[in-house]
């Protein structure tokens, strides 16, 4: 079994890594955290490399999941108007003008506890028609039965997104409306159908860091890593329970950034919901830590995002390039055999 201190160029995938590693890991003087990460990213990635993503909410509001943190849930009062899953011709729009804008993948969010198989025909005909624009796709609808995950393999869904927010312990203070077992059921349920999977988490919602290492390490131990891992700040939505959380300390992300980086060398690990607080400097330290993927627009399902000119300008300013092509590899596996709303 590799060490913390073994060296990065030697450091192995590893589905392996123990609770007390990654606190370890944590813990490190966040000079040595960042470098020992930057080390580990030079070594699957390019470090100038950026990967775009567009978001679309495409059915917004009226979840009866009771998230903490949503502003789509029912049983909040957030101002959110309920609407229609969108149609395949309007969802086109935005997708044609994101791939206009440098996006590469396309990835749409529906406010549902689960996918409802009325739903199958509609979804099936938007991912197809969205594949057929050249980009890579991406969905996040709640709780998919085997079944459904198929139908969506099988029309050619190149990744699902469902995350697991937090760690197992912390989860109930969260979601008390699904278990964790049924998420990581139907990331289950993804896999097994040939899917990628798009898997993270929130930080900044009252846990600790010992959860925060819990979320990690329930990624990195998965039978295979998370294609893309989305590491969300809370952006605090007036009328949620979590409405009056102070912002946690941007050093926080960029170690959480730094743990993830390390512990899922091959995956693209992407700075997602909360960005936009950080301003240009937090972000930097983000992609120094490791982080190559964002979402690319002005708005996240809901809450705000960078607009597409400040990005554009802070990778100019940081001599960073994008990247709109699909992600070369799969789902990183362990060397000795074996991922907003979500």
């Amino acid at each position: 079994m590799s060490t913390l201190h073994e060296s990065p160029q030697t450091q192995s995938i590893r589905n392996d890594w123990t609770r007390e590693e990654v606190s370890r890991l944590f813990d490190l003087s966040l000079m040595d955290l960042v470098h020992q990460a930057q080390a580990v990213h030079r070594q699957h990635f390019d470090p100038n490399e950026v990967q775009l993503s567009t978001l679309l909410n495409i059915k917004q509001g009226g979840c009866s999941e009771d998230c903490k943190y949503c502003s789509q849930s029912a049983r909040y009062q957030t101002g959110i108007d309920n609407e229609k899953l969108m149609d395949k011709d309007r969802v086109l729009q935005f997708a044609r003008q994101a791939k206009a804008n440098g996006s590469g993948r396309f990835c749409m969010g529906a406010a549902w506890r689960n996918v409802k198989n009325r739903n199958m025909d509609e979804l099936v005909e938007i991912v197809q028609a969205v594949k057929d624009l050249g980009m890579e796709t991406c969905m996040t609808l709640g709780m998919l039965s085997s079944e459904q995950a198929q139908q969506l393999a099988d029309a050619g869904l190149d990744y699902y997104n469902h995350n697991i927010d937090t760690s197992r312990e912390f989860y109930p203070e969260v979601v008390t409306t699904r278990s964790y077992d049924d998420r990581l059921d139907t990331l289950e349920n993804v896999r097994s159908a040939g899917m990628h999977v798009c898997c993270g988490g929130i930080i900044g919602m009252g846990e600790s860091r010992e959860d925060r290492g819990g979320l990690l390490h329930t990624l990195a131990t998965l039978p295979a890593h998370p294609g893309s891992v989305p590491i969300n700040m809370l952006v605090p939505v007036a009328g949620t329970p979590m409405g009056d959380r102070e912002m946690i300390d941007p050093l926080e992300l960029v170690r959480t950034i730094a743990v993830a980086r390390i512990l899922m060398p091959a995956s693209y690990v992407r700075l997602s919901a909360g960005r936009r607080s950080i301003g240009e400097t937090g972000q930097a330290l983000c992609f120094l830590a490791g982080a190559n993927s964002i979402f690319y627009g002005d708005k996240l399902l809901t809450t705000p995002n960078p607009e597409e000119t400040s990005d554009m300008a802070l990778l100019e300013k940081l001599g960073m390039k994008t990247t709109g092509e699909p992600v070369a590899s799969q789902e990183a596996s362990c060397e000795s055999g074996s991922c907003g709303c979500g």
